[in-house]
């Protein structure tokens, strides 16, 4: 993987051997922070119970989700406007999106932990009260997760693919961990907001790291100099493209969310920890795009339609083996880890199975939404993807209440996997990028 490349001058797409290694890098590293993640919360599991453990994790779902829509999709398209800039040496429009988006990010989701916060103390009972006091301290962690999400998209631009993931997915995983063993050590009650205060120390420390290093390379590549603001443009597609990152954070934690409102903590706890495991699958999806997508944005500005359309296709069978191998190997570690929480958690091992096939069927349809919001149809893309989503929670509500836990599996799979048929069909029939993993040729 290369250092980094320059935001003033073009530069040469690498091949596709050279991505495959950065890729295996990113994978590595997300498997690594997988594991800190899958200990932090086993051991949060163990010592907190399942009804406390339950508490968190709908919390750390609503934190998630609520500081990924933060950015208003800008960490996203940083992956689309950055590599153009650089390509034709836009460098007073670069420093511009990454300064508009750095205070756009924090400021909206300070106002958005603000609101919430204030209507917790003004509102008495709109929360149920064990909520209530881990919601508080989750409000000061939103606007640094968002300020976080957007420095990692500004990394992955500019193809630092390890100082974007390594701090939000490595470092503060392993923070929380410590800081939770650190915190009981020190007389702290096992509960959900004491493991909530852990998590904003830990993202406060990654975050400062992470935006350190990020300053630091940026000055290297891009010296400082004029502010261009191309502020419309880059909105006009970073909302679409928010709104279907957004929607896709729906696909992995919609289900939490409805269980939460439909079911029991104990229950939810369980297949929370089955999506915990899920996310292993999640990153082999994650590190191809956040190796490629930066690269389908280039070639496009070069106007390499032969490359495109190889590296697609390339991407697509490789990622779809990946995915397949990925699964079945968590499917045959699974009893062991899902052991880890508790004995009642192997009662997840099915649910696993379900996700698990859906996101294989979804893998062979290839990276079709990278095409779609790198190639300026992401409008189109984020209208078949909310629409999916509501179909899955739909399909919740109605599927739930009959089957239980698998029922929210069931819907789920359906979903991701209908999905990624559709964004398959829609980039072959509005662009003409043949994405599934079994096409012979171009279209």
């Amino acid at each position: 993987m290369t250092a980094g490349a320059s935001l003033s001058g073009a530069r040469a797409a690498p091949d596709t051997g050279g991505l495959a290694r950065s890729a295996a890098a990113v994978f590595g590293v997300r498997i690594a922070a997988a594991g800190f993640a899958f200990g932090a919360q086993a051991l949060m599991a163990r010592l907190m119970g399942g009804a406390e453990y339950g508490i968190f994790a709908s919390i750390w779902v609503w934190t998630a989700l609520l500081g990924h829509a933060s950015t208003w999709g800008l960490s996203q398209a940083a992956s689309r406007y950055l590599p153009v800039h650089r390509a034709r040496g836009e460098a007073d429009l670069a420093r511009g999106y990454i300064a508009f988006g750095a205070a756009l990010s924090l400021g909206a989701g300070a106002l958005l932990a603000g609101a919430g916060a204030a209507v917790i103390v003004l509102v008495p009972g709109v929360v149920a009260a064990p909520y209530a006091a881990p919601l508080l301290v989750a409000a000061l962690v939103l606007p640094l997760f968002a300020l976080q999400d957007f420095c990692e998209g500004i990394a992955r631009a500019q193809h630092w693919t390890l100082l974007a993931i390594a701090p939000p997915y490595l470092l503060r995983q392993g923070l929380i961990m410590a800081a939770m063993l650190g915190a009981l050590a020190l007389g702290a009650p096992p509960e959900a907001s004491t493991a909530v205060a852990c998590t904003l120390i830990a993202t406060a420390l990654a975050l400062a790291v992470q935006a350190v290093l990020l300053a630091w390379r940026l000055r290297r590549v891009l010296p400082p100099g004029p502010r261009a603001w191309a502020w419309r443009r880059w909105m006009g597609a970073a909302l679409p493209i928010g709104l279907i990152d957004l929607a896709g954070s729906g696909f992995a934690f919609a289900d939490v969310l409805v269980l939460g409102f439909l079911l029991g903590p104990v229950e939810v706890g369980i297949y929370f920890a089955a999506t915990r495991l899920l996310q292993f699958l999640a990153f082999v999806h994650y590190a191809a795009s956040a190796v490629t997508a930066p690269r389908i944005a280039e070639a496009d500005a070069r106007s390499d339609r032969s490359g495109l359309q190889d590296l697609v296709r390339h991407w697509s069978r490789l990622t779809l083996l990946a995915t397949l191998a990925t699964g079945l190997g968590l499917l045959a570690a699974s009893p062991l880890l899902l052991g880890l929480f508790g004995a009642g958690f192997r009662s997840a091992l099915p649910l696993l199975a379900i996700l698990v096939a859906g996101h294989v069927v979804a893998a062979a349809f290839g990276p079709a939404e990278d095409v779609l919001t790198m190639l300026g149809a992401e409008r189109l893309c984020a209208a078949i993807t909310l629409g999916l989503l509501a179909l899955s929670i739909v399909l919740m509500l109605a599927l739930v209440p009959v089957l239980g836990v698998a029922g929210a599996a069931v819907s789920a799979a359906l979903a991701v996997a209908l999905r990624g048929w559709l964004l398959a069909v829609a980039a072959r029939q509005r662009l003409g990028l043949v994405t599934s993993a079994f096409a012979g040729g171009a279209a």
